[in-house]
């Protein structure tokens, strides 16, 4: 599944669907939950929270007395996006050998993947539950937690402050934004630049890079 709104050149595509499900993988899935609001002028509603991709379907739970779910009826399309391995990149870092530095044209490198659902709200104690004890494990594969379960154990009596929502995977739109249009030199001496300034998201952001070029 690809597709989506969201504006990505041939040269910033995912390579394949691996790419973006490797990008993903892992304890740490955070993104912004999108709703269009009820209300044909009001602004939409975002949620930032920890997910789980499973498969074709991404499972997340929120406190019941969210207002979000004011906003989710039967069969409404949600989007849910994350975005990573940022980097500013100064100008004269990107300018070309024959022109002065000075005139480089600056830009931000980002990896991100939205995914456009069909959300699925969860009430009943048990299906809530299910959706906690995936995420318990995705996100604390340490353990180190009492089961979760519907009925018994310390959780079962918190349950009904929270909901779960499963959202069903309709289209994917991945996008990994680091100067693949330009060439593998150009792109090595950014590489370098961004881990000696090794700033919050520049060594990710350059990590990323060197695997898109190991593509190439």
């Amino acid at each position: 599944m690809t597709g989506g709104s969201t504006l990505v050149f041939p040269h910033d595509a995912a390579r394949d669907e691996a790419e973006w499900r490797e990008w993903l993988d892992g304890p740490d899935l955070f993104g912004v939950l999108a709703v269009n609001n009820r209300e044909a002028t009001g602004a939409s509603v975002l949620v930032p929270t920890h997910a789980t991709l499973r498969d074709d379907e991404i499972l997340l739970h929120l406190a019941r007395v969210n207002p979000v779910f004011e906003h989710l009826g039967e069969d409404r399309e949600v989007l849910f996006q994350v975005v990573g391995a940022v980097a500013y990149v100064p100008g004269p870092w990107r300018a070309a050998p024959e022109v002065p530095s000075e005139h480089g044209v600056p830009t931000s490198y980002y990896s991100a993947v939205q995914f456009r659902c069909s959300a699925e709200v969860v009430d009943d104690p048990a299906g809530t539950a299910e959706i906690l004890a995936v995420q318990l494990a995705d996100l604390q594969p340490e353990g180190g937690s009492a089961p979760v379960h519907a009925d018994a154990g310390p959780y079962a009596r918190m349950l009904p402050a929270v909901r779960g929502l499963r959202l069903h995977v309709l289209e994917v739109s991945a996008k990994f934004k680091y100067d693949d249009e330009k060439s593998v030199e150009h792109r090595m001496r950014v590489n370098a630049l961004l881990d000696e300034r090794a700033r919050p998201g520049d060594r990710a952001a350059a990590r990323r890079q060197r695997q898109r070029w190991a593509r190439d």
